[in-house]
């Protein structure tokens, strides 16, 4: 529950949230696809890993980034890819597609 002067943050995060999952899934669809597997394996195993995280960021009474200290090995391949992640700015692009939305729901409301 929300009270009512945060109901448009929610649609900001949850109503425009699942485009944001769906192109992290094609992207990591894609990625296996490149580094040689087939896609539909690619597919399943992406499917597989969203709904196994987001389980146990549901269960967990950890947070999201002390879930990803948990599955990262200092100087590992995962610690290698969120390198990449950040290099590219992948946090700060998922911070402006919120406010991105915010702000074209506030220009909607003017309308």
């Amino acid at each position: 529950r929300v009270d009512d002067a945060s109901l448009a943050a929610v649609a900001w995060v949850s109503v425009a949230g699942p485009a944001y999952v769906f192109v992290v899934a094609a992207a990591l669809v894609g990625a296996g696809f490149l580094a040689g597997l087939p896609r539909a394996t690619s597919r399943e195993l992406t499917v597989q890993t969203l709904l196994g995280s987001a389980r146990l960021l549901a269960e967990s009474p950890e947070g999201p980034e002390a879930l990803r200290a948990g599955v990262t090995s200092p100087g590992g391949t995962t610690a290698a890819g969120l390198r990449a992640l950040e290099l590219h700015g992948v946090r700060a692009a998922f911070l402006e597609a919120v406010l991105a939305a915010a702000d074209r729901s506030r220009e909607l409301g003017r309308t």
